[in-house]
Order: structure tokens, then C-alpha cells, then sequence
């Protein structure tokens, strides 16, 4: 697991050349004119190498009421593979495709990086591939798109190997599903404020934790037959055409369509972007979710991404 990351990380870094025609035309900032409301044109590629870490000692309960939790710790690197197919810029096709590591029961945050999995407290692993396309439907607005996927669970659903410990050993959503992300944003203040909404619809097939036979796991089917439904606003301001710090917030809810759960939570974050070389950008960001109802985690996400555009 390790090779596979280092060698992702190593193929960004290694482009080297992008359009001087297309960084005049765009003031010279692939981080302010390149929002995922923008599609490349015809043979441009976007790769995307985005790790995030979430970990929480506070979860609500049934009652919404916050309670202290031994520490859980979820590592997910995704990465995004997009190019743009039409001449006219407005379809793009690609591949995502995840990787996470999981430690339970009270484990240090490091302990992801070991990437082990023992079938119990440390899970580990490809989870999911997803074939997907971009499309801006409006030609008069080209600051407006959607992404449409879908995930495709390739990890093996095996049982905890020690259940009479109540970690509920989990490594991904069992989930076949189905994720349309609305994009829109605007640039205002000569150039130095953009405002960025996105708006999510994931649906999620498959069988209920209830249902589940005694040689699958349970814990990784509860938003089987649900909708995802997180809302995110993104206010930046560009101290130069290469840099930029945002806030945000987000208001999630996963809606009951047949699973018997239901959960909401409400999150804020910043972060920072800037543009190391023509081609490649970095990324960094924090959040904290900061209210939530039905065992929703009271956590934080540390994350760290890099993208290469030419």
C-alpha cells in the first residue's frame, strides 16, 4: 500500500510543463480560474492526490447528547484522474478511485500510516473505484457543473475477527452508490474574493446491516438505502494570483430511504492553496464538525492534497 502511494506521488510530481498560452489567458493562476466548476479543455489532464485524516473521541448518541468515545482514526487518500474529451470544453471523463486505513479503539492518530489489516482494531485497503464524467450544461455559464459518479466497492467484506470487544471493525461503506456533485462559483472584488457552492447527492444501494448474513459485516452496511446530502460553502480571498486562504462551512444530512438511520451534522473549516509550479498546487485545509444528531462523530479532518494540472 505504501509503493502504491509513493508511486502516485512520485508521477505528479514528475510533470512538468504546462500552457503559458493558457496561464496568460487565465492570469496566470490554475487555483483561481481551475474550481471544480471549470472543465478542461480537449487532451488537458487533472490528477488530484487528495489525504485526509479524521479522528474523533466524541460522538452524540441516540439522543443526540454528546459522550466521550475511545479515539477512531480514518485515513482516506483520494485520488482523481479527470481529461477533457469535447472541444468545446464543456465533458470531461475520468477515474476515482480510494485508499483508507482505519485504527480503532483508542489508537494513536499515526497508527494509520502503518496501513495494517488485522481484520478487527486496524483495517486497511483499495475500497473503491468509480467511473465518472463532468459536464457543464449550460454553454452561457461556464462557471456552473456537475460531477457524476460511481462508486464501486472492491474491498473484501469480511466479519470482525474479535467481536467480543465492541469495536465493530469497519473499513468502508458496503455500498454501491451513485454521487451527482452540483458546482458553482463567482469571482468578485477585482479579482481577489470568489465564492464556491457545491452541492452533493450520493445515493447508496445495497443490503441493509440487518439483513446481513452472519459471514458479513454488519457495521459497513448502515447507510445502505440512504441519500447523502452535504451542502458546502466556500468563501476565498487571493492574496496574489498564486495563493489563496478560505473558510467554509458545511451542513450534512444522510436521509433514510429504507435503512432505518438518519443523521445530520454541521461542520467549519479553512484552509490555504498555492501554486508551487506551473503544473502543481498544494492544498491544505481543517475542519471540525461541530454539532450532530444519532451517533454522529464529533471530529476533526486534517487534510493535505496535491494537483497536477497540464
Amino acid at each position: 500500500m505504501k509503493k502504491i502511494i509513493a508511486i502516485l506521488v512520485l508521477t505528479i510530481i514528475s510533470y512538468s510543463g504546462y500552457s503559458q498560452e493558457d496561464l496568460e489567458e487565465n492570469q496566470g493562476s490554475v487555483i483561481q480560474t481551475y474550481t471544480p466548476s471549470k472543465l478542461l479543455k480537449k487532451g488537458q489532464w487533472d490528477i488530484k492526490f487528495f489525504n485526509s485524516i479524521y479522528t474523533q473521541t466524541e460522538q452524540t448518541n441516540s439522543r443526540s447528547e454528546s459522550q466521550k468515545i475511545a479515539r477512531q482514526n480514518f485515513f482516506t487518500n483520494t485520488t482523481e484522474i479527470f481529461t477533457g474529451v469535447s472541444d468545446n470544453a464543456r465533458v470531461n471523463v475520468g477515474l476515482i478511485f480510494q485508499i483508507r486505513s482505519n485504527t480503532l479503539g483508542g489508537q494513536s492518530v499515526f497508527d494509520v500510516f502503518s496501513f495494517e489489516d488485522n481484520g478487527n482494531d486496524r483495517r486497511s485497503g483499495l475500497t473503491t473505484l468509480a467511473p465518472s464524467i463532468r459536464v457543464q450544461p449550460f454553454k452561457n455559464i461556464s462557471n456552473f457543473s456537475f460531477t457524476s459518479s460511481f462508486y464501486i466497492p472492491i474491498f473484501k467484506d469480511e466479519v470482525d475477527s474479535n467481536q467480543s470487544d465492541n469495536i465493530f471493525s469497519y473499513l468502508d461503506l458496503r455500498s454501491y452508490a451513485w454521487e451527482t456533485k452540483f458546482f458553482y462559483d463567482k469571482t468578485f472584488g477585482a479579482n481577489k474574493w470568489q465564492l464556491f457552492t457545491e452541492a452533493d447527492f450520493k445515493f447508496n444501494f445495497g443490503e441493509k446491516g440487518s439483513d446481513a448474513s452472519a459471514d458479513e459485516n454488519t457495521s459497513e452496511r448502515f447507510a445502505n438505502n440512504s441519500l447523502g446530502l452535504p451542502l458546502s460553502v466556500f468563501l476565498s480571498y487571493f492574496p496574489s494570483t498564486k495563493s489563496t486562504v478560505f473558510i467554509n462551512t458545511q451542513q450534512a444530512f444522510l436521509l433514510d430511504l429504507g435503512n432505518d438511520f438518519a443523521q445530520n451534522s454541521t461542520a467549519f473549516g479553512f484552509g490555504g492553496k498555492y501554486q508551487l509550479t506551473d503544473v502543481l498546487n498544494v492544498e491544505a485545509s481543517f475542519n471540525k464538525i461541530v454539532r450532530g444528531n444519532n451517533f454522529q462523530g464529533l471530529g476533526q479532518t486534517f487534510s493535505l492534497g496535491l494537483r497536477a494540472l497540464f
